[in-house]
């Protein structure tokens, strides 16, 4: 038995030990043979090591029972491997680099309207203001998958409070149009975004910012970040939804939420849909712990948790159109082959139809050992 950082990980390696998340919740028990899925699953849960057995007693990575894979190479595709990655694409047009600059005086603007509320509880804010100055970044952007590509490059390690809440308000905000939402609700889904993490602000960054476990202390500290965010929100002069949404971000709909417990009926619709735009903003967020997540890996997470944590009308719209945002893009699987989405499966949102570079095309869903783990 060895200890592996998570960085170390490879598919096949099998866990010698029970893991435990920083609450004490079982994350994976012993003897579960690694998949790439499941090491982001260690990574998303601030996982930092994890004991595997001997290299002699861990066999390689389950195949799928009763399937015959395509002969696959751990090389990428030559062509593929001389272009840049998809990331330096989307950074390298011209559109982006104006985004960015728009995207960091939004970010310092938000800082200071915070610095604002929390210096002067009482005072009036500006939202006209504030909602101009979003404004100008919603119309830099042509499509959803224009909004997520720029948002999915847009990490600002420094300003992780103001970057995360503003990225929340722009993904809350795209959920808003897609449920048809009215302007004046779109206006205010908006703002529930911009101001549903501002208790963060006032938590210590060494807290904040942790890269390992946290102290029983320190995650009750961080627990109380949404009524905190409530108390600097309570007596200004906005919208109900707006200060429900700070509260209540994190409730769930079977109860296991904070800091109140609520459920389905008891939670605020907007605070709902600001737990699902916060959630796949914090996946999708590199952190010094961890690697993003790419979409499908997040998706795949909320299909296997959060199914039943999240209002259906909202999660799975929001699913669907995360999921169909990448139709016809290229992707790498964890074979070290690339290939193009040809179908997305409504049932299965992870497992498309695919064409590899040899041009066959393979159903995903055939294949339970293959996974997207890149858009490129």
């Amino acid at each position: 038995m060895k200890s592996y950082l998570i960085n170390d990980l490879r598919s096949g390696m099998k866990i010698a030990e029970p893991v435990f998340t920083s609450k004490g919740q079982i994350v994976m028990d012993a003897g579960t043979v690694l998949t790439s899925a499941l090491i982001s699953r260690l990574s998303y849960y601030n996982i930092r090591s994890v004991s595997i057995e001997d290299p002699e007693k861990t066999g390689p990575a389950p195949a799928a029972e009763g399937k015959e894979s395509p002969a696959v190479s751990a090389t990428p595709n030559r062509s593929r491997a001389s272009n840049p990655s998809y990331s330096q694409k989307v950074k390298s047009q011209p559109e982006f680099m104006a985004y960015q600059i728009e995207y960091s005086k939004e970010v310092n603007s938000l800082r200071e309207v915070f610095d604002h509320i929390i210096k002067n509880p009482n005072a009036p804010i500006n939202i006209p203001q504030i909602l101009n100055d979003c404004s100008k970044l919603t119309a830099l952007t042509k499509t959803t998958v224009d909004l997520f590509d720029k948002l999915h490059n847009m990490r600002l390690d420094d300003d992780s409070v103001y970057s995360h809440c503003l990225n929340v308000a722009l993904i809350a905000r795209q959920m808003g149009k897609w449920m048809h939402f009215s302007p004046e609700d779109l206006d205010i889904l908006t703002l529930c975004g911009l101001f549903h993490d501002i208790g963060k602000v006032q938590i210590p960054d060494e807290v904040l910012n942790k890269p390992g476990k946290y102290t029983d202390e320190e995650f009750a500290l961080i627990r109380q970040h949404p009524a905190a965010s409530y108390h600097l929100l309570k007596n200004l002069p906005i919208d109900e939804r707006i200060k429900h949404a700070a509260l209540m971000h994190h409730e769930r709909c079977d109860g296991s939420g904070y800091p109140q417990k609520l459920k389905s009926a008891e939670i605020d619709d907007f605070a709902e849909i600001i737990a699902i735009a916060d959630v796949y903003d914090a996946m999708t967020a590199a952190r010094s712990y961890r690697s993003p997540l790419c979409p499908f890996q997040a998706i795949n997470m909320f299909e296997k948790d959060g199914l039943q944590l999240y209002s259906p009308k909202y999660i799975l719209t929001f699913l669907n159109r995360i999921a169909n945002t990448y139709q016809n893009n290229r992707v790498l699987l964890n074979n070290g082959q690339s290939a193009n989405i040809v179908m997305i499966n409504s049932k299965h949102l992870t497992r498309p139809m695919i064409q590899l570079d040899d041009g066959s095309v393979v159903d995903m869903l055939n294949l339970p050992e293959w996974e997207i783990i890149k858009i490129i």
